[in-house]
């Protein structure tokens, strides 16, 4: 119960108070059309008792005239509350999206890791929906509709008491079966949410995948899995479809009841003359009146529901601690030297399961630094804190004698530049790559990376050059092409920090040549760590660190190693053989 109260608080100070000026002019046009809809009722009765009898047709001109203007009104007040709300309704689910978007790019790299991007995707795009109901008619059509039903049973009350009273019984059952159903609704439409992000999430994975997926003719196999999410989703939405039928069955059973009644309390009136035909039609219209905003706002509740259902899972969202957390992360680093220390650095993706243990080197500006060491020893975890995006479980790693743990993560970022293994392309232009780092580098800043890099030795053969477009993720390229482009990316940043997954070990001979070439220009007085595939590609490292089950064996320089005849000779002997 915590946990709705505090949503429902939440959605009011994020959504609702900051436009409560047009919340109340929608809330005030609703009142005018409700007002001008129960001019019509009225009509009826002077209509049916005074008009029709006396034959008074100046008097029914006057009341079609007040008639006409009243349905204008409400025609009126009717078109411009939509346009209002639901203009207002979608521009903040934009305004939203880009606000959990943002939000999520300030996250750390462990909560992408344990979310697929399918997942996200949808919460980005799907949660935020419901937020229309809070801003848009749906909440307006709420207060308004009890305004309207407030008013017409007051006039109701007025007409006929006994009958009023006895049409509030059933309405009132009715209210606590939705009050009910409502409760029951909102954990099914939050897990749905959640359904609906995982199905998502892996049908982004299978189509990213598609041809490892066709290369093992494992078709069947992704059907099934995406046939098996559909089904927990249907599951899901009959849940909530049965819910929704319980309550839209008991109103038109127990106000079916309810109008049954006052056709027999009515025309027992009529007939004992204590109610004329005009009061007994007013009463109906007005009881249509009172009746209809409450049948809607079962449907409208349900809006609600889900809507507030989808903002848990935003607000979830919303509360989770930035990475770049302003109250811990206060230095901010201007120009660096680029010294990196690595002081008795302990960590652990989970409890009681520590990958590195009390590991201490240095890296000083200008050199580079290979890691080497079986699959699994803690190459990548020593490089994505040198990176900052792992933070050390114990001791501290320090950029310049500063602990990196309380720098600006954006000011130290400014000067670091990663070229990954699976390094990540966009669909577009080589150029446009190139420039993801830097957007406003001038053409000559670009030409020298492109060239730094190699990448002009194929793009001169291209048709367009640098405005060829690529494919998702580069596919229209080799791998030593799309490498390429992600080398002279990082020489365009012109980083001080360089961290290294050297890629050359699948690659052919030539693209391999041209891409020791362009490292060693991006390596040139930038501090560089290299996770090293190919031992022979580190033989002038300043340093190489051997690492394994999370410690550092052996260090020193290449002949250094081999003349211990240790680990790294070993390694180093093995791959020569093959």
């Amino acid at each position: 119960m915590g946990k709705t109260r505090v949503s429902y608080k939440w959605a009011f100070q994020e959504f609702i108070w900051p436009r409560k000026k047009i919340i109340l002019l929608g809330i005030i046009l609703i009142i005018v059309k409700s007002l001008s809809a129960l001019v019509l009722p009225y009509a009826s009765k002077t209509l049916i008792d005074d008009v029709i009898p006396s034959r008074d047709v100046s008097t029914l001109t006057i009341l079609l005239v007040v008639v006409c203007v009243a349905i204008l009104i409400q025609a009126v007040s009717s078109f411009s509350l939509t346009r209002l709300l639901s203009v207002e309704a979608q521009h903040l689910i934009s305004v939203l999206r880009a606000k959990v978007q943002k939000k999520l790019l300030t996250l750390p790299i462990s909560f992408f890791d344990n979310n697929k991007s399918g997942a996200l995707v949808s919460r980005v795009m799907n949660d935020v929906e419901g937020v229309r109901n809070l801003v848009g008619t749906g909440l307006v059509q709420l207060v308004g509709g009890s305004i309207t039903a407030v008013i017409s049973l007051v006039i109701l009350i007025k007409i006929n008491a006994l009958m009023t009273f006895f049409v509030l019984v059933p309405v009132a059952i009715f209210a606590i079966v939705a009050l009910k159903a409502f409760g029951y609704i909102r954990p099914i439409f939050r897990d749905r949410g959640k359904i609906n992000a995982e199905v998502t999430g892996r049908l982004t994975e299978t189509l990213n995948g598609v041809r490892v997926i066709k290369g093992f003719n494992a078709e069947n196999q992704e059907n099934k899995t995406f046939e098996e999410g559909v089904e927990r989703l249907f599951l899901n939405v009959k849940k909530s479809l049965t819910a929704t039928a319980l309550i839209t069955s008991s109103s038109t059973f127990l106000l079916g009841l309810a109008s049954a009644g006052i056709m027999g309390i009515g025309g027992y009136f009529i007939m004992n003359n204590t109610m004329t035909i005009g009061e007994f039609v007013s009463f109906t219209l007005f009881l249509g009146f009172m009746i209809a905003p409450i049948v809607q706002m079962s449907n409208i509740g349900s809006q609600l529901t889900e809507a507030m259902a989808g903002l848990d899972r935003t607000q979830e969202l919303m509360e989770m601690t930035e990475e770049d957390n302003p109250e811990t992360r206060t230095v901010v680093l201007k120009d660096i030297v680029g010294d990196m220390v690595f002081e008795e650095v302990s960590f652990s993706y989970e409890k009681s399961k520590e990958v590195l243990h009390h590991i201490s080197f240095k890296a000083p500006s200008g050199s580079v630094t290979a890691l080497v060491g079986s699959s699994g020893s803690g190459k990548t975890t020593i490089a994505g804190l040198a990176a900052s995006f792992l933070n050390p479980t114990e001791g501290k790693v320090t950029v310049d004698g500063i602990d990196l743990s309380t720098v600006n993560l954006s000011s130290f970022r400014s000067h670091l530049g990663v070229v990954l293994q699976d390094d990540f392309l966009y669909e577009g232009t080589i150029r446009e790559n190139i420039l993801f780092p830097r957007p406003n580098a001038t053409e000559a800043q670009l030409l020298a990376a492109v060239k730094g890099a190699y990448v002009n030795e194929f793009t001169d053969r291209f048709e367009e050059g640098l405005d060829t477009v690529i494919g998702e993720r580069g596919v229209k390229l080799s791998g030593g092409q799309r490498q390429r482009i992600t080398i002279a990316r990082a020489l365009l940043a012109d980083p001080k920090i360089i961290i290294l997954d050297e890629a050359t070990s699948n690659l052919d001979t030539e693209s391999e040549s041209f891409i020791q070439k362009s490292l060693h220009i991006l390596m040139k007085d930038r501090t560089t760590f290299v996770i090293a595939h190919r031992l022979s590609t580190i033989q002038k490292a300043d340093q190489i660190l051997v690492i394994e089950n999370g410690n550092i064996v052996e260090q020193g320089g290449h002949e250094e190693l081999i003349a211990k005849q240790g680990r790294y000779y070993d390694l180093y002997t093995y791959q020569s053989r093959i």
